[in-house]
């Protein structure tokens, strides 16, 4: 029997764990997470108690509680190895109370990485549990679960039932809307640059452009035209060496905005890869936003660089970080071992893990050294210059291995040996006229970086709010159309200035955070009625009370009571102020035909437009926005177009064929059968021909869905599903036994199926780890 039962959060750590330890005296297992948390659908605060927190085992980790139990009672010591952050400590805790542990057989371990020197190391220095770090997350989850439960029911009542706030999601929000608002009020302007390829008395040719923009058609023009018959003297040449100093390895921030950069991975996906490498032992602990890198590691990377490129490309660096309430202590996220250059993993893994490892190794290589030419170029009778720019790598450095700018990586551009008064000649001068560019929305990387720069959040929090604004529907991950937009070319050539008009799409977005109506109507309502929860500064501030929390400066539960104090008066005031539209309504006018009004609001189901009042003699009408309308700008002839449907496009094989827009958006409807309509077809404009397409196309996968049927019991089919044939009855659906052929089942085959499944006791999965605490 094992003296020692070690716990940790994740199955695969424990793997790993085992791996060093071995099963003789250590027994590892996993807590899965959390054991306990807050009941999810109650308050579970004890307000008159000093804001205890009401904690609960939920059922599904019933089963695993008895079996931790049941181990640590035959265990001489109980290794607590959870992860070294506030959430971690927390776990640890609620393991300490809820087994009932006894501290002289406890023992709390931490490590930056699961190798077995560090899990030695610790075990050799273990320390007791660190109760301000429980306490700064227990402050964490309570105040959030009181800014949660008391604003929610607030936009239920003002806006729609099923709508949230968060502490750091709602100001999430607030900064993508504020964003949108800013291009929406953005007035784009007109302006010209002009280039040239100028050439040497040798014939050499070289690229050249005027820094300055030219206001308008006419102003380039003009440029152009002195250019024809100008002199073109080399004014002035300045040769500098630039140096380039690496970037520093990677925190959880850097490392999700260069993963998104680079490798093109979302928020939550390089957090979810970046755990699997830590639990299984091939990086430090990815939660961090310290800079420093331990002696061991700086040693390893100098042998690394020394024995790979040279002495020549080692410059060791030390780093510090200006992030508010850094851990220092901590490290950047790097590999455990220099010396794996590459690792066995699927794709993902092996790309971020390659992306760590340059980055790491990069950050202590000499700076690149680059010699920079500029060539000023007079031209006769003008102000206006030509630059041209050459730049020539003479010593790579960190550039070897890791550029900042991919298409910089070691790249050199030339320029030919010219001399201070040589004349040049014009081959060709072009003005294309541009436009000024509204500010770029957020991308997940960039929303993250924005966030760490007002204060707001820290490393454990970036992805799950993130993840929650968008499961919430207050962000989309949005792929805006353009528009298309013409724009001039006038070109130079000999003596002559010719002009052509050319095309391109302006205003599309892909793969960026847009607010929804929801998200928007949202934001300005909690801005309006709750300013000081929405303030990025009071946000950043109640962070650094955390902070302070976790260096036992403050105590949590006076933290807690002033900011309640102030806070749930408010609360009250506003959910009894009456109101005189429901929050976001906008009246748009009358409806020409009935009289009636018009307005558009946010419904249970989403964004929606209405003609009458509850007020009315009438039931008030109602009808779903279309993809790409909003509350905000549409109009009301767009609107009254909405109820124009369900509309009737005419017959096919002697049944109508009728199109309608549903809770999932347009669809067509024919003989009882439904076939959805994409995005790219308005149900406003689709044709019969167009529907008809869709309802064969629908006919097709569904045949080729439909293993087999039964006239006996028309309630059941045997289908095709993505993970293979299923069966599929009253609703629900069953699996089939792996090896079964599925087309030979026979009804009374899968009764039995069904039968036995229904009787099989339901196995309840464990919350993923820190599902429950994380918002």
């Amino acid at each position: 029997m094992a003296k020692n039962l070690v716990i940790v959060e994740s199955p695969t750590k424990a793997k790993t764990i085992e791996r060093f330890l071995g099963k003789d005296d250590y027994k590892i297992m996993s807590s899965y997470g959390h054991i306990r948390d807050l009941h999810r659908k109650d308050f579970s605060i004890a307000i008159d108690q000093n804001f205890s927190p009401i904690y609960e085992i939920p059922s599904e980790k019933a089963e695993l509680v008895r079996q931790l139990t049941k181990e640590s009672e035959k265990a001489d010591i109980v290794w607590l190895a959870s992860d070294e952050d506030r959430e971690g400590e927390a776990i640890a805790w609620h393991l300490y109370e809820v087994l009932k542990l006894k501290p002289e057989r406890t023992k709390r371990i931490v490590f930056h990485e699961i190798t077995k020197q560090a899990i030695l190391r610790a075990i050799e220095n273990p320390r007791d549990i660190d109760i301000n770090l429980v306490d700064a997350q227990q402050a964490r989850r309570v105040l959030d679960r009181i800014v949660g439960f008391e604003l929610s029911p607030v936009l239920w009542k003002k806006i729609k039932p099923g709508l949230s706030a968060g502490r750091v999601q709602s100001v999430a929000v607030k900064l993508i809307v504020e964003r949108e608002k800013e291009i929406e009020a953005f007035k784009s302007e007109s302006f010209y640059r002009i280039t040239a390829q100028l050439q040497t008395a040798d014939g050499t040719v070289l690229a050249a452009e005027v820094p300055s923009r030219f206001k308008g058609e006419a102003e380039a023009h003009d440029f152009l035209q002195a250019c024809a018959t100008a002199t073109l003297t080399v004014a002035d040449i300045s040769v500098k060496l630039v140096k380039r100093s690496p970037a520093p390895p990677f925190t959880t921030s850097t490392l999700q905005q260069e993963a998104s950069r680079k490798l093109g991975m979302s928020v939550s996906q390089t957090m979810m890869v970046a755990q699997r490498l830590y639990e299984s032992g091939l990086i430090t602990y990815m939660r961090t936003d310290s800079l420093n890198l331990s002696t061991l590691a700086m040693g390893a990377i100098a042998n690394e660089i020394k024995g790979s490129m040279g002495e020549g490309y080692l410059k060791a660096r030390k780093y510090h970080t200006n992030t508010k309430g850094a851990q220092e202590a901590h490290e950047a996220i790097r590999p455990t071992y220099i010396n794996r250059v590459s690792i066995e993993g699927n794709a993902q893994e092996k790309r971020l893990y390659n992306l760590i490892w340059t980055r790491a190794v990069a950050s202590q290589m000499a700076d690149a050294v680059i010699e920079r030419t500029t060539v000023e170029v007079d031209v006769s009778g003008r102000k206006e210059k030509f630059n041209a720019v050459g730049e020539v790598v003479k010593f790579d450095g960190f550039m070897r291995l890791y550029a900042k700018d991919d298409e910089n990586k070691g790249s050199s551009t030339a320029l030919p040996t010219l001399a201070k008064g040589a004349q040049l000649n014009i081959n060709s001068a072009t003005a294309t006229e541009s436009f000024t560019q509204h500010p770029a929305r957020y991308t997940e990387a960039t929303l993250v970086k924005k966030l760490e720069e007002l204060g707001i959040g820290r490393p454990s929090t970036y992805a799950p709010t993130i993840t929650t604004i968008q499961n919430r529907e207050y962000v989309t991950k949005g792929d805006k159309k353009g528009v298309a937009r013409n724009y001039k070319i006038l070109t130079l050539k000999g003596k002559k200035i010719s002009e052509r008009e050319k095309s391109e799409t302006t205003g599309s977005d892909k793969g960026k955070l847009i607010p929804t109506d929801t998200g928007v109507i949202v934001t300005d309502f909690l801005q309006e009625y709750f300013p000081k929860i929405m303030d990025y500064n009071f946000t950043a501030q109640v962070e650094e009370e955390f902070d302070g929390i976790a260096e036992g400066n403050i105590k949590w539960n006076e933290s807690i009571s002033h900011f309640y104090t102030d806070f749930h008066p408010g609360v009250s005031g506003v959910s009894n102020l009456r109101l005189e539209h429901k929050v976001g309504e906008r009246v748009l006018g009358k409806d020409p035909k009935t009289g009636r009004s018009v307005s558009v609001k946010i419904g249970r189901f989403g964004p929606v437009a209405q003609i009458g009042t509850s007020e009315d003699a009438e039931k008030p009408i109602f009808a779903s926005l279309q993809k790409g309308q909003s509350v905000a700008t549409i109009t009301l002839e767009e609107a009254l177009k909405l109820f124009e449907l369900p509309r009737t496009l005419g017959q096919f094989e002697g049944a109508d064929v009728t199109v309608a827009v549903g809770r999932f958006g347009p669809y067509i409807k024919h003989a009882g059968k439904y076939a959805s309509i994409p995005g790219s077809i308005s149900p406003m404009a689709i044709t019969l021909e167009e529907a008809t397409e869709l309802l064969l196309k629908k006919r097709e996968d569904d045949a080729k869905k439909l293993i087999k049927k039964f006239d006996d019991e028309p309630d059941l089919q045997v289908l095709n599903g993505r993970f293979g044939p299923y069966i599929s009855y009253k609703k629900s659906n069953y699996k089939i036994p792996k090896g079964t052929d599925a087309a030979t089942l026979t009804l009374d085959d899968c009764l039995k199926l069904i039968s036995d499944a229904d009787q099989t006791p339901k196995k309840s999965k464990p919350r993923g780890r820190r599902a429950a605490s994380k918002k």
